[in-house]
């Protein structure tokens, strides 16, 4: 996949955090967005802390041209469920491994909202950071056809990485999920 530098341009998805801390698993989420080249921003926005901030934040998030919103919350993690309640983009929620309960505490609390205020809840840790960034993605590239072929390629290259590796010791090589003119020839064999 490139690797270049972010795309310029204004940030289509906002990746938010309650606290400092929630940047080592959120930096997943920022990372997987980059390979991508979308462009997004990053900044602390805590529900409880600086409520104000979180609600003028997800209030003007799709004028400023947002089209998704990411929040990664700890604990009681109120941040994606208090933001979806200010927007009508899409939030997608990342449970942030606790000390005390190992994020099942806030997987609960995000997954948890009432009917009527969505919150798209992914599994806790760095792979939710990930798949929340491919699932925004996923989401964006319905309506732009550039960020759809980055989207494929990204897929297809995970494809053929997974295709290519080895377990256990060499045996008579199985031809499962080869192409099919692969397959006859290794039966023929």
């Amino acid at each position: 996949m490139n690797k270049k530098k972010q795309a310029p341009g204004p940030p289509r998805i906002g990746v938010v955090m309650g606290t400092k801390a929630d940047w080592d698993t959120m930096q997943a989420t920022s990372d997987t967005l980059k390979k991508l080249d979308v462009p997004h921003e990053c900044l602390i926005v805590s529900a409880h802390r600086t409520p104000q901030l979180m609600a003028d934040y997800a209030r003007a998030a799709e004028g400023r041209g947002l089209q998704a919103i990411i929040a990664g919350a700890s604990g009681a993690a109120h941040l994606p469920g208090m933001i979806a309640a200010h927007t009508l983009l899409p939030v997608f929620g990342v449970p942030i491994e606790s000390h005390a309960l190992k994020g099942m505490d806030s997987l609960l609390s995000i997954a948890q909202m009432p009917a009527g205020v969505p919150v798209g809840t992914l599994a806790i840790g760095k792979s939710g950071a990930i798949n929340a960034a491919l699932l925004a993605v996923a989401v964006l590239a319905r309506q732009d056809a550039e960020l759809r072929e980055r989207w494929a390629t990204f897929r297809r290259e995970q494809d053929e990485r997974v295709r290519a590796e080895k377990v256990g010791p060499p045996s008579r090589a199985s031809t499962f999920g080869a192409p099919p003119d692969a397959a006859r020839a290794a039966d023929a064999g």
